[in-house]
């Protein structure tokens, strides 16, 4: 990848699109016993929009901790991106 090529996200991505981001991410972070990341992630299925959008965000504060885990983390700042189109 060139220097100056930006990786593009998608902003669009709907509930369910995130949904499934986040329980992707919730698998990953079970079979890598990151349990702090799977407790916050922790039936997304059925969270409101607000409840969702704070489980992401705590995840990511927990991941700032984690420096190790940079390319797991950006799962979720592509989810926190398009937080705003949860309905």
């Amino acid at each position: 990848m060139a220097e100056d090529e930006t990786i593009r996200w998608p902003t669009n991505l709907d509930r369910a699109a995130i949904e499934q981001r986040l329980i992707q991410a919730r698998a990953t972070a079970e079979k890598h016993g990151w349990t702090e990341i799977a407790t916050l992630l922790a039936g997304v299925e059925t969270k409101s929009a607000a409840e969702i959008a704070k489980s992401v965000m705590a995840a990511l504060e927990w991941l700032q901790r984690q420096p190790e885990l940079g390319a797991f983390a950006l799962t979720l700042q592509m989810v926190a991106l398009n937080l705003k189109n949860l309905k």
